[in-house]
């Protein structure tokens, strides 16, 4: 720890160069240079592709051993930045409200204490710099550009949360975010005069019981223990106040914790929609654009990031979630292939309740930047040789919380010398809820 606090002021100048120029979507050359520079010197190998600005630096042990992967985002939120901090955001509409800012400077953190202790270190660390996680899907776009490939053995990432205590580590087992689908839905009727809608067939009323009717079907035909959340966020329909659209559309969100009650929710949204439509004379045209997957964590991965936490800060910086966040990752993608999880980290700023900050994605928000030290730490831990071989004791008979499916096909992806029963150590890094 002593070490890790040592790079603090270095850590904290890195996260406020990237939160004063933030960059949106796949690419943010910017954030990658300033990055590269706080990465030069160290024995790391650098991986690009062709499809984003990411990059992975790979730091090779001096002794053979199984590979982990660390993986911080970098960017931003298309919002404007009302902090008021002496170093906000310079670029107009522009904002880390997400803390990308500091996982990125944490994973520098990790990958300077790693790189130091090279000489001790068995097997290889992947240290994932990613763009695009915000809507853009760049986890997916650094998994086809075979970035990770040959796949790592474990995989981690952290999360900040302004409004958790302090310094506390929260995680669980199995879903930790949801799956996060856009919902479309036009409802098509026949347009004419406002004063005569019996000449008309208004889509308006067809869209509101659409609406309504979606929130009946949640709560009567998915089960309360496998949730969906389905929210409208956007009705658009007419022109003015004396004429009957043809047309009215509904904008809106589906959130589901498997792959099982995705497609039933799915299908559910298009009859129901479809059906009421036709139930009027109209036409409901259903569409849906699929968006990240379930965020599942591996029970052993989750098991070695609670007592990493717990020796190095005490019982009380770990808290088990009893329930899954309905925010999405794209860090699921690595998830869907790798065994892994991904932690939060408490960054409540200032001595009131953590509850009354400021949360993600508000104009508003803010960190505690001495956390960054206990994001950076813990990898150090997991990768010395006497938590491998906890690891190893730990994670006999563990189960895998991901469907068969995933399981098997990561099987026949991997090469023979990979045990999925004994992962291997290091602990977490960067991402974030969408």
């Amino acid at each position: 720890m002593a070490q890790s606090q040592a790079l603090l002021p270095d850590l904290i100048a890195l996260r406020r160069a990237i939160h004063a120029e933030p960059e949106l979507g796949l690419q943010n050359p910017k954030t990658a240079a300033k990055v590269r520079a706080a990465l030069a010197g160290l024995p790391l190998e650098f991986r690009e592709g062709t499809s984003t600005s990411g990059f992975v630096a790979v730091l090779a042990g001096a002794r053979p051993g199984r590979s982990v992967l660390l993986r911080g985002d970098t960017d931003a939120l298309p919002m404007h930045e009302d902090t008021g901090l002496e170093y906000a955001s310079t670029v107009q509409g522009a904002m880390h409200a997400c803390g990308h800012d500091a996982h990125t400077a944490m994973l520098v953190g990790a990958a300077r204490l790693l790189s130091a202790r090279r000489e001790s270190l068995e097997g290889s660390v992947m240290f994932m710099f990613q763009p695009g996680e915000e809507s853009w899907h760049g986890a997916r776009y650094m998994l086809d550009d075979g970035l990770l490939d040959p796949l790592p053995d474990a995989a981690f990432a952290l999360h900040v949360m302004p409004n958790l205590e302090r310094g506390v580590f929260a995680g669980r087992i199995g879903p930790l975010l949801a799956s996060a689908d856009v919902i479309r839905i036009a409802v098509v009727g026949r347009g004419g005069h406002a004063s005569m809608p019996h000449d008309s067939l208004d889509p308006v009323p067809i869209a509101c019981e659409i609406v309504t009717a979606l929130q009946a079907f949640v709560t009567r035909q998915v089960s309360v223990f496998d949730p969906a959340v389905v929210t409208i966020g956007k009705i658009e329909a007419g022109t003015t106040h004396n004429v009957i659209p043809e047309t009215a559309r509904l904008l809106g969100t589906m959130r589901t914790l498997s792959p099982a009650s995705r497609e039933r929710v799915q299908v559910g949204i298009r009859r129901l929609a479809e059906g009421i439509a036709a139930a009027h004379g109209a036409r409901a045209e259903v569409a849906f654009e699929r968006g990240y997957p379930v965020t599942l964590c591996d029970a052993r991965a989750v098991g070695l990031g609670r007592q990493v936490a717990e020796s190095l800060f005490g019982a009380a910086a770990w808290r088990t979630m009893e329930s899954p966040i309905m925010g999405a990752e794209d860090f699921a993608y690595v998830l869907e292939k790798v065994p892994g999880a991904m932690f939060f980290l408490g960054a409540a700023a200032g001595e009131g309740e953590p509850s009354a900050c400021c949360g993600l994605h508000s104009n508003h928000m803010v960190l505690d930047e001495r956390v960054m030290t206990r994001g950076a730490a813990p990898a150090v831990q997991r990768c010395s040789p006497r938590w491998r071989r906890a690891s190893c004791a730990r994670a006999s008979g563990a189960a895998d919380p991901r469907p068969p499916a995933a399981a098997a096909g990561l099987a026949r992806r991997r090469p023979v010398h990979r045990s999925r029963s004994t992962p291997p150590g290091v602990m977490i890094r960067a991402s974030v809820p969408e």
